[in-house]
């Protein structure tokens, strides 16, 4: 298992896929790496604590993480574990805590730096960018701040476009929005 870790994270709207493609491609100077992923989501004891599998390319990584629903830079703590049988896991998952629901997406990532930058073809909602500055055991929460800062001015990401929440609230929303 994977110790504890943290990062600050952004989320944002993207209006210019390609655009932002590029950018992030210039910034890296690589191609992208494809991931398709879904992740399931669990329903978690713990208010503030989420609970997802995620199935990436036939791998497993079960995660659980904790960080505020604000817009803009926020910390984010997490714990990861590498599964073999995540089909065996999911079951085991869903019949004890039920399942929250199911996000599938397309991933272009790339590194620059101590970042992940993620742009994100989410189904059903649309495509977003996410910012995960890896901290250091020795940076403050505010110089991951500066960092994702820059990064967002860098890509051309405005202020407006911050999201706040996961993709999973984003799909609930938008699920109870299609049926009233």
């Amino acid at each position: 298992m994977d110790l504890p870790s943290r990062n600050v994270e952004i989320k944002a709207k993207v209006r210019d896929f390609e655009s932002i493609i590029l950018k992030a491609e210039e910034m890296s100077g690589k191609e992208p790496i494809k991931l398709n992923q879904k992740d399931i989501f669990y329903h978690s004891f713990y208010r503030e604590n989420r609970l997802k599998l995620r199935d990436e390319n036939g791998c497993g990584t079960l995660i659980s993480y904790s960080r505020p629903d604000l817009e803009g830079p926020k910390l984010s703590k997490y714990k990861k574990c590498q599964v073999n049988d995540p089909s065996a896991l999911s079951a085991v998952l869903e019949d004890a805590l039920g399942v929250k629901g199911v996000v599938k997406k397309q991933r272009f990532l790339f590194f620059v730096g101590q970042t992940r930058i993620h742009i994100d073809q989410v189904e059903g909602l649309g495509n977003f960018m996410e910012l995960e500055v890896g901290l250091r055991d020795t940076q403050s929460v505010e110089e991951g701040q500066v960092i994702a800062q820059e990064l967002m001015s860098q890509l051309g990401v405005s202020e407006t476009d911050l999201l706040a929440g996961a993709y999973m609230d984003m799909m609930q929303k938008h699920s109870e929005t299609v049926s009233i």
